[in-house]
């Protein structure tokens, strides 16, 4: 029996991808080698910078901003973490009120220009409140992931040794976008009242889910083994099927597919060209190449 070809893999620890993880789904021709790191996000660099995996999860404004910088990647139709970010726009509640539509003028911490959560956010910012990027200032903490990509004029860089919340508590940010983690302080809380609602309403508008991070491979790999990126892909999606379906009535966050993923896609890059983040418009389909552009939910 020939060995199973190795491949240097980038994958958080989701109930999509328990299974795979976790050594319950097994290719006899693929072996996974999962890079050791405390979370997915803190490799993302190595992975459009360094190009490190064969097989990488990433952010999807990081792909997006990977492709308009001719980054040699290509999506597979897997999504492991999606998310609706409304609660992750926080502020002090003791330094008084605050509305969205109050944020003009104001200063926003975010860990970094370019993450997903922040451009989401901005996203709902602009459509729903009227506030646009430019009206406020960001303030950042870490560099974009993207080595090419600059930040627009007025980001600010947090001064060294600031953090997000101390900064927030402080009175030196109005408000902060958390990145997932929600706050532990009781003083901090969501800006958008009742985030919930308004995440069901953005969903019935939209018809869309906020896709956060997706699978990726090296277009090398897939020119030269197409039968090796098959493969992956087969392992990805039986350690979904080993998750089991979503309850009834709740949506599934982590769709496999063109199809299924093709209104969320559109929805994702329409939010990033909208804030001059890649150059146009990309469609659904060139995310993808001939072979992966070919595989479905199974």
């Amino acid at each position: 029996m020939s060995t199973p070809v190795a491949l240097r893999a980038l994958l958080g620890d989701y109930p999509v991808t328990h299974a795979l993880r976790h050594g319950a789904v097994v290719s006899p021709t693929v072996s996974l080698r999962f890079a050791d790191v405390p979370s997915p996000a803190a490799a993302f660099q190595r992975v459009v910078r360094d190009l490190e995996f064969d097989v990488a999860e990433l952010a999807i404004v990081t792909f997006l901003l990977a492709k308009a910088f001719g980054k040699p990647l290509v999506l597979l139709p897997a999504v492991v973490l999606s998310r609706f970010q409304h609660r992750f726009l926080v502020y002090d509640r003791e330094r008084g009120p605050l509305a969205p539509g109050d944020l003009r003028g104001r200063r926003v911490g975010i860990r970094s220009y370019s993450v997903t959560t922040a451009t989401w956010l901005r996203g709902i910012l602009a459509e729903e409140w009227g506030v646009e990027a430019d009206m406020v200032t960001w303030v950042t903490f870490e560099e974009p992931h993207v080595a090419e990509f600059r930040d627009p004029p007025g980001v600010q860089r947090a001064g060294p040794g600031k953090e997000l919340i101390p900064m927030l508590l402080a009175g030196e940010l109005d408000a902060a976008i958390v990145s997932g983690r929600d706050p532990r302080d009781p003083r901090v809380v969501p800006l958008i009242p009742d985030p919930l609602a308004a995440a069901r309403a953005w969903w019935e508008k939209h018809q869309a889910i906020q896709v956060n991070h997706v699978v990726t491979v090296k277009a090398s790999l897939s020119r030269s083994h197409p039968e090796v990126v098959r493969e992956v892909y087969r392992l990805l999606a039986a350690s979904k099927r080993a998750e089991g379906p979503p309850a009834a009535g709740v949506l599934d966050p982590t769709p496999f597919g063109v199809e299924a993923n093709r209104r969320n896609l559109e929805v994702a890059i329409d939010c990033v060209y909208r804030q001059r983040l890649i150059p146009r418009r990309f469609t659904v389909d060139e995310l993808f190449d001939d072979v992966t552009r070919g595989l479905e939910a199974t």
